[in-house]
């Protein structure tokens, strides 16, 4: 089958966040969005059917998460990542956020530390500070232009009140698909240290060309045993909304342990229409998937192309994952507010601000490509075009 992905899809009035909330995320709503992470693409055929074809029965009552469901994401994981899990190591939760917030609270106490290691994810923050945990920040350090783990300050850091270390894997919002060889250091370090590793891998299936996902609990036993894994069809599929997520958990303690605070909190059952999606994505949307993946990595090409040919002084590496670029406008901007102001005022586009990731994020601002290529153009249009306004 062919898909358009170059269709201008009008989101507008839909109650959709990216662009109903322009207003109030950049205080105007002539900006052209690229930050909130989801795509500007209709989602895989099959996914539609199937959400219709439920909602043409009359009645949303109660329902039972089937079987089939787990087995779909399970068969998922081993097609696409070699990765295979058993049944009862696999639970259904409501969104990847919410299962690291019940994760924080099922396997740490009040005044516990976490460490997480920014620029990253808004949400790793606030998962573990509202939960009244403390936060350890080990910042990525970039050498050369592409980011990588300090382990060496991570071991400095990682004291006996450290419990768990959050890990982003494809990592959001660098790019990064981190190697075998960088996850076994850092499985290495944190098993040495009794850290259990909660591994976001919720960007695993969109990869570039050279890159490999690499399943944090398919290093070994005792790294399976060490960790737990939150995977969903939502970034791939384009289905965040439907807010449906699992997670993986080889060891019976953990497993436990999880499963009570899912079941105490009550939110271990699932939404009617987020099942019926996320089984129809595993199990229909792998050809679409793979029309889609080239389409992204052209995009990713062409902006990072763009970038350098006509920012001069604004860095960007092209992502070996994720749809989402990490544009540096240090070099530029000494001012933060400034260059938000640039963007939003001069520019007229709304990219998500860097130090939204964390500190380490000045000067940065995040660009979501996962769009129909004629936004993309014309959003990178509007910057140069504001740069050479300014010389």
């Amino acid at each position: 089958m062919s898909y358009d992905f170059d269709a201008i899809i009008d989101r507008r009035n839909t109650a959709c966040e990216k662009w109903d909330m322009l207003e109030q995320i950049f205080g105007t709503d002539d900006v052209l969005p690229f930050w909130v992470a989801d795509m500007d693409f209709a989602a895989a055929p099959g996914i539609a059917a199937a959400v219709q074809a439920r909602a043409c029965h009359p009645v949303y009552g109660y329902h039972k998460k089937e079987e089939s469901f787990f087995a779909a994401a399970m068969d998922w994981e081993k097609r696409r990542h070699g990765w295979a899990l058993e049944r009862s190591w696999v639970v259904n939760t409501p969104g990847v956020v919410a299962s690291l917030s019940a994760a924080v609270l099922a396997f740490t106490a009040p005044g516990d530390k976490i460490v997480i290691q920014p620029p990253v994810y808004p949400p790793f923050f606030t998962c573990v500070t509202r939960n009244g945990r403390q936060l350890v920040e080990n910042p990525l350090v970039e050498r050369g232009g592409r980011w990588e783990m300090d382990l060496a300050g991570l071991e400095r850091k990682l004291d006996p009140a450290v419990k768990l270390l959050i890990l982003c894997s494809p990592h959001n919002p660098v790019g990064r698909v981190w190697t075998r060889d960088e996850l076994l250091a850092l499985g290495e370090l944190c098993l040495r240290h009794s850290v259990t590793i909660l591994a976001d891998e919720i960007h695993c299936d969109l990869v570039f060309s050279g890159h490999r996902h690499t399943p944090f609990a398919t290093l070994g036993p005792e790294f399976a045993r060490a960790s737990v894994t939150f995977f969903s069809p939502s970034k791939t599929f384009n289905i965040a909304g439907t807010y449906t997520s699992l997670a993986a958990l080889p060891d019976p303690d953990k497993r436990k342990r999880y499963g009570d605070l899912l079941a105490a909190l009550d939110i271990n059952e699932g939404n009617l229409f987020g099942l019926t999606a996320a089984e129809a994505a595993y199990n229909t949307g792998e050809n679409w998937l793979d029309s889609l993946l080239p389409y992204l990595e052209a995009n990713a090409d062409l902006l990072a192309d763009f970038v350098r040919r006509e920012m001069p002084g604004v860095k960007v590496e092209k992502p070996e994952g994720t749809y989402l670029a990490w544009l540096d406008f240090r070099a530029i901007f000494a001012d933060h507010a400034a260059l938000k102001q640039f963007l939003i005022r001069d520019a007229k586009v709304g990219l998500s601000d860097g130090l939204a990731f964390g500190r380490q994020g000045e000067g940065f601002a995040r660009f979501n490509f996962a769009c129909p290529r004629a936004l993309l153009e014309e959003g990178l249009t509007r910057i140069a075009a504001a740069f050479k306004k300014r010389r």
